[in-house]
């Protein structure tokens, strides 16, 4: 008789942890993928769009499935440690400038070539080439997986003195992002680069740190970095070209069929997030002419041409570490 009732008993505790274990099951199936979102800019900007539009459809495609937390304005992590982060899968997503990347691949350094796409329209042709899309792929043994680039605009230059010819640039310190390539860019003209966070700025340019910056109208605006530069030179020398990369673990391990969807949803936002771009940045262009405190200069073709010669020895220095043929696909992008 005792043996038959541990025997029963036996069988009611292994029936108690199979309907234990399916509960917990049950509910790790029914909790949402959480994909927390960071960014280091303003809601109204390119990016900060992008970051929500990308949030909207995915809980309206994947509702109850996965849900994106998006933090904006380096609320989470600031330009000095979401890489970090991400690595380390404190955050999911992240869309930094290219100039960023450098540490893990030095192929994104060619959207940093000062005055190599001659405008908007050719970034975008080039970021949608086979040549654009295997620099999305480049940094994966790191970690890190590329799934699209995100356009914010062309570069213009500013300082608290007209620019109009790189002569004027001679003395004055720029900040910079962290890229090599972007300090050798104002080295080329004798300027002195200094990198710097996008928090710090505005303060950095308020207290004279550093006397002037590059950016794109819709960072500028959003910063109110207008306020403290009494002079623009719409130079358009470059793209401020973000990338919307992952975790490559975290992507990889995702089930395949949402991994589909939320590529399918990048995509679809990336073509909004461009076509919003150009408009926005032309927007905040007017309103910082509206507000009077800074004065935006045009560049004559002859101007223009004085800046890309002086800077276009970078090219030359970083065609190997780059690699020629990305170089050269993105001149073709000019055609």
């Amino acid at each position: 008789m005792r043996k038959i009732i541990i025997k029963n008993f036996k069988k009611q505790v292994s029936l108690i942890s199979v309907c234990l274990l399916s509960m917990v099951t049950a509910v790790y199936a029914q909790s949402p993928i959480i994909i927390k979102f960071a960014h280091v800019v303003a809601e109204q900007t390119p990016k900060g769009q992008g970051a929500l539009l990308f949030k909207a459809a995915v809980e309206e495609r994947l509702s109850g499935r996965v849900v994106v937390e998006v933090y904006p304005n380096s609320s989470l992590f600031g330009d000095g440690q979401e890489m970090d982060a991400l690595l380390i899968g404190d955050v999911h997503m992240l869309a930094p400038s290219t100039s960023k990347l450098e540490y893990y691949s030095k192929q994104p350094l060619l959207f940093d070539l000062p005055f190599l796409f001659n405008n908007f329209e050719a970034v975008s042709k080039f970021a949608t080439s086979s040549e654009g899309k295997s620099i999305l792929k480049s940094m994966e043994s790191s970690g890190i997986t590329g799934l699209a680039y995100w356009n914010n605009g062309m570069k213009q230059m500013s300082a608290n003195k007209p620019l109009r010819v790189p002569r004027d640039a001679r003395g004055l310190k720029f900040r910079v992002q962290a890229s090599t390539v972007l300090e050798d860019q104002y080295k080329a003209i004798r300027a002195n680069p200094r990198k710097m966070s996008f928090a710090e700025v505005y303060q950095g340019l308020q207290t004279g740190v550093v006397n002037g910056t590059e950016n794109t109208y819709s960072n500028y605006f959003s910063q109110k970095v207008h306020e403290v530069q009494k002079y623009m030179t719409e130079s358009d020398h470059g793209p401020i070209l973000y990338m919307v990369i992952t975790n490559t673990e975290f992507w990889n391990d995702l089930p395949a069929d949402i991994r589909q969807t939320l590529s399918e949803i990048i995509d679809e936002v990336t073509i909004e997030v461009n076509r919003q771009a150009y408009e926005l940045n032309m927007n905040d262009k007017a309103s910082i002419l509206a507000e009077g405190s800074t004065d935006i200069i045009t560049l004559t073709p002859e101007e223009k041409e004085e800046w890309r010669k002086a800077m276009q020895p970078v090219w030359k220095k970083y065609e190997d570490v780059i690699g020629t043929h990305l170089i050269k696909a993105a001149v073709e992008s000019n055609q």
